[in-house]
């Protein structure tokens, strides 16, 4: 992953939160950033004055629940947006060629500029320059934005069923980009991967759902992003790890805290590959307790890898 698109990320994370990140907590959703330690603490600091040194207000705050205190990581969305800047021409100028070496495929930044003060050029047409990176695009990506933004209900066709969505907002995670809403016909919060949706967005009438208040609304873990049947699983992490898990996941998900220090944890699960890896992570210091078919699907690829192995 490039260093570009790292910040891009970072950006987003600090964006789409409502709640300060710590750094470990980024690191671990962020792509592209070393193994905790120095390296990352190093590449982080970069991270953070790269965005400053654009204006963008990262604010450092104390992460709610934490004692002793952790500081986290976000940004405002109102500060970020800010106001009309009143660009000088150079500026300007840096803004166009930002448009150029960062771009949506098929899309271009020109409309932005004319709302900050118009194009920067000399008149004589001259050269678009080489993007350096470009975010994927989709023909539905502008009526979705413009659906989330004006508060529109959407319909559209996924894994061949009929859906109906009030849109809380799009996220660019891991690749991909996702719609999270109000699922009328599951009644229901849920996400779908913009790029598998068949055929054609129609944008309907005003939503009828609000956008839920809270950090789980602008929550994108890698088990919740799938098309999958929502499930509740719940996993006991070993002492030694509990706490770690405690502050990755949010008191919230805890539904059991035992007297040798251990926690039982229940997380809403969408994608069970991606659950699994999850788990795994902890190696032999956690444990999938239901529900039973995703255990045994657990137990059923870890013996099929060993028989693998052994052959």
């Amino acid at each position: 992953m490039s260093k570009l698109e790292r910040l891009m990320n970072l950006l987003a994370a600090l964006l789409h939160t409502s709640v300060p990140m710590t750094a470990e907590q980024l690191r671990q959703r962020i792509e592209g950033y070393p193994d905790a330690g120095p390296s990352f603490r190093r590449s982080f600091e970069r991270d953070k004055d790269d965005l400053r040194s654009m204006g963008i207000p990262i604010r450092v705050e104390t992460v709610p629940g934490t004692d002793p205190p952790v500081e986290g990581y976000r940004i405002d969305p109102k500060e970020y947006a800010g106001s009309d800047p009143q660009l000088d021409p150079d500026e300007l100028a840096a803004m166009h060629l930002a448009t150029n070496l960062v771009r949506l495929d098929g899309v271009q930044g020109d409309q932005a500029l004319v709302r900050v003060g118009g194009l920067v050029g000399d008149g004589q047409g001259a050269e678009s320059v080489e993007p350096l990176a470009a975010l994927p695009s989709d023909t539905n990506l502008g009526p979705l934005f413009d659906a989330v933004r004006t508060k529109k209900s959407v319909s559209f066709t996924y894994n061949a069923a009929s859906r109906t969505l009030d849109p809380y907002k799009l996220s660019f995670l891991r690749g991909h980009w996702y719609l999270i809403g109000f699922d009328h016909m599951r009644e229901d919060e849920r996400q779908f991967r913009v790029d598998r949706i068949e055929g054609i967005v129609e944008i309907g009438g005003d939503a009828t759902t609000a956008r839920p208040d809270g950090p789980q609304s602008d929550r994108a873990e890698s088990w919740e992003l799938g098309d999958e049947e929502p499930i509740q699983a719940r996993i006991l992490v070993d002492a030694d790890q509990a706490g770690w898990a405690k502050h990755y996941l949010g008191r919230d998900s805890v539904v059991a805290d035992h007297a040798d220090g251990s926690a039982e944890f229940e997380l809403t699960v969408r994608n069970r590959e991606a659950f699994r890896s999850f788990v795994l992570t902890f190696l032999e210091h956690a444990e999938l307790l239901s529900p039973p078919e995703l255990r045994n699907e657990l137990i059923s690829w870890l013996e099929e890898l060993h028989a693998g192995a052994s052959a």
